[in-house]
């Protein structure tokens, strides 16, 4: 007895470790970001590591929002992630709940083919799809191009439906034979009761669009729509890099990030928990 004990206090002993040197080393890169945003240029680079500056830069926290345009790329990054995330969500989850819950010819197939896009890397048609945004709809240089890129998500669509599918079929059946519509079905009894899901899917869409880099990079060259992620990139000079002020201005970037997540933490773990119990 006393031996299983002693065994099992050691197996905890051992399991508390390994995810105590695990949850180190995921968060070393954050914290060595957030001490190198108060490094001189020479501190940073200096081998062996200096693991503390001797005179701590503060002021690189302020020299961020004058060097550049930092607020106008900030603001351009959340009006982008606030109306994309909106958008991600009616569209995905009105296309979910069809695939879900509907019954028509050819439901699967489609699923099946929309699904699929997602194994299209966008390299291979970002050329034709930047001629068609610039060309025929003139919308290069505006946030709309990034906007209507992005308002579809095929992945959104496969995490409301696996949520839906988790949803009885009877409240559907209940709710037709009360005289509700299929639009009345989905705001008022599908919606409600993806929360988990919809925060699930708010976290993806909110990152994914807030780090994007290449998109606008591509679409966004006036400097009064440009991005966080292009403003950090003109920290870069021909010669040489801030890295100081990247770092600093990574780490203010970042707070959003952890806002939104820890917001929806308990939210997010379910959904993506309750998404994978039905196929």
């Amino acid at each position: 007895m006393v031996g299983e004990k002693r065994r099992s206090w050691l197996v905890t002993l051992l399991l508390y470790l390994t995810l105590a040197i695990i949850t180190i080393a995921t968060l070393f890169p954050f914290m060595w970001m957030l001490v190198s945003s108060i490094k001189a240029e020479e501190e940073i680079m200096a081998y062996p590591i200096i693991w503390w500056p001797k005179t701590p830069l503060w002021h690189n926290y302020k020299d961020i929002w004058t060097r550049i345009n930092l607020l106008q790329y900030v603001e351009n990054s959340v009006i982008l992630a606030v109306v994309v995330t909106f958008l991600q969500v009616i569209t995905s989850s009105f296309a979910a709940y069809a695939f879900a819950k509907l019954r028509f010819r050819g439901r699967n197939a489609l699923f099946l083919a929309y699904f699929s896009t997602i194994a299209v890397p966008w390299q291979a048609y970002m050329v034709p799809q930047f001629i068609i945004m610039s060309k025929y709809f003139h919308l290069n240089n505006t946030l709309w191009s990034m906007i209507f890129l992005q308002a579809f998500s095929a992945f959104g669509v496969f995490l409301m439906r696996q949520f839906f599918l988790g949803i009885p079929d009877e409240l559907c059946e209940a709710a037709r034979i009360d005289g509700l519509s299929e639009y009345g079905i989905w705001s008022r009894i599908m919606l409600p009761n993806a929360k988990p899901a919809i925060m699930t899917l708010v976290i993806f869409t909110i990152i994914t669009t807030w780090n994007d880099f290449l998109g606008p990079y591509i679409y966004l060259t006036r400097d009064s729509v440009k991005t966080i992620q292009i403003g950090l990139r003109m920290f870069n000079s021909q010669y040489n890099t801030s890295y100081g002020l990247v770092m600093a201005a990574s780490t203010v970037t970042l707070i959003p990030l952890l806002i939104v997540f820890l917001a929806g933490q308990k939210q997010f773990v379910q959904g993506v928990a309750m998404t994978g119990i039905k196929g």
